[in-house]
């Protein structure tokens, strides 16, 4: 079994999470269980990949193989049981900018794009830096679990809107949707015709007690305007390599995408991030399957030390992904107060809720894709400045 308990240091490498601190934070010396990438060493094969490729000195311009093609497709039919014709395939530099090609692909300027907040931040920023109209469906927490309000989506696709952002699993709230909640999305979206982007980027990290997540394609029929984004990179800890793919079986939607991706010069592919692409989908199984356990086991300890010693911080239960949204608000702090309570008074870094958009106000995001210790040493640090927290704590002047 891997080593997922070691702690290691990254700082020094130019990783965001540790060395943007400073930048973020206003200190080096808070425990950084932020940004979306994990503390764990990549599967030993893609390391290998890596090596190997380094080892050619000559770093030119370079091709997608056919091979990282069926890396892909194979994946997806042994782990989502989803067949994917190899036409629908392309590449791209990022599910982010997949984001930003589709705003522009498919919705005009001042048009209509629907996100359903609380959710990843980028989703917000694709939007509205594109010129396009943000529409809002913020999702219905009930009973301890966030929905789809689905009513109110219907409302929203009939405001104009050309396009829907759907997070699948969900970040930051952890949910993985339902079979009955998906084919409801996709019975809305023909009937108002609709293109969805389905963000899947997270969805091979989807916890052994929860049930599996369903890949909406294979849900959709032949009539459904759908766009599914992947990646290896949540999944076995490559990010940095910064590719991605997008799955579009129309060829009017492969088209425009293409269109938008080309008038910014962005189709030339880095050859690290093929050689780990690859790697990862071919060989990265069972350190996936090691990853999952040792994660659950992640979760399960900082549900168990939140309940029985910082019951103020109230856990929102993650059926998928490795980030946790905490919901804060028994702490009675302003949302200003709520961050510097974290930083000046705990030293732990994580996401402010209102980064996420409506619903996240007194909320904080949680990464626990890193070694027990150090998760054990940040909740430590946080129940002991709970403990010590006044009446009337206001937030420092920044």
């Amino acid at each position: 079994m891997p080593d997922f308990n070691t702690p290691f240091s990254r700082a020094g490498t130019q990783a965001v999470k540790y060395d943007a601190r400073k930048a973020v934070f206003g200190s080096e010396k808070v425990i950084p269980v932020w940004v979306a990438d994990m503390d764990f060493p990549a599967p030993t094969a893609v390391t290998e990949a890596l090596v190997a490729r380094a080892k050619h000195p000559v770093y030119g311009y370079t091709l997608f193989p056919e091979s990282l093609y069926q890396s892909l497709i194979r994946w997806f039919e042994r782990r989502h049981q989803w067949s994917i014709d190899r036409s629908s395939v392309m590449m791209a530099p990022g599910v982010v900018p997949s984001l930003h090609a589709a705003a522009l692909a498919f919705a005009g300027p001042g048009e209509g794009i629907i996100v359903q907040p609380p959710v990843y931040f980028p989703f917000f920023s694709a939007v509205t830096l594109t010129g396009r109209r943000l529409i809002e469906n913020p999702l219905q927490l009930r009973d301890g679990r966030y929905q789809m309000d689905l009513q109110h989506l219907e409302a929203c696709a009939r405001d104009g809107a050309r396009v829907l952002f759907l997070c699948s699993p969900h970040n930051p709230v952890g949910r993985v949707w339902s079979r009955e909640e998906l084919e409801a999305v996709l019975a809305i979206a023909r009937r108002h015709g609709l293109v969805v982007i389905s963000d899947e980027i997270h969805c091979d990290l989807v916890y052994p007690d929860q049930p599996r997540h369903r890949v909406l394609a294979t849900l959709a029929g032949d009539e459904d305007q759908l766009i599914t984004t992947v990646a290896p990179s949540k999944t076995f800890n490559i990010p940095g390599l910064g590719l991605s793919s997008l799955v579009a079986p129309d060829p009017g939607h492969r088209a425009a995408l293409k269109k938008v991706f080309e008038s910014l010069h962005m189709g030339q592919c880095n050859p690290f991030s093929v050689a780990g692409f690859e790697a990862a989908y071919r060989h990265g199984e069972e350190w996936l399957e090691d990853m999952l356990v040792y994660l659950q086991a992640n979760r399960d300890f900082v549900a168990d030390y939140l309940a029985a010693r910082i019951p103020e911080v109230r856990l929102v239960h993650p059926e998928g992904t490795y980030l946790l949204w905490l919901d804060c608000s028994a702490l009675n702090l302003s949302d200003d107060e709520l961050k510097a309570f974290f930083i000046h008074r705990a030293g732990v870094g994580m996401n402010p809720g209102t980064q996420f958009g409506e619903g996240g106000s007194g909320h904080m995001r949680m990464n626990i894709g890193a070694p027990r210790s150090v998760l054990e040493a940040a909740l430590d640090r946080i129940a002991l400045a709970v403990s010590r927290l006044e009446p009337g704590f206001r937030a420092s002047p920044e």
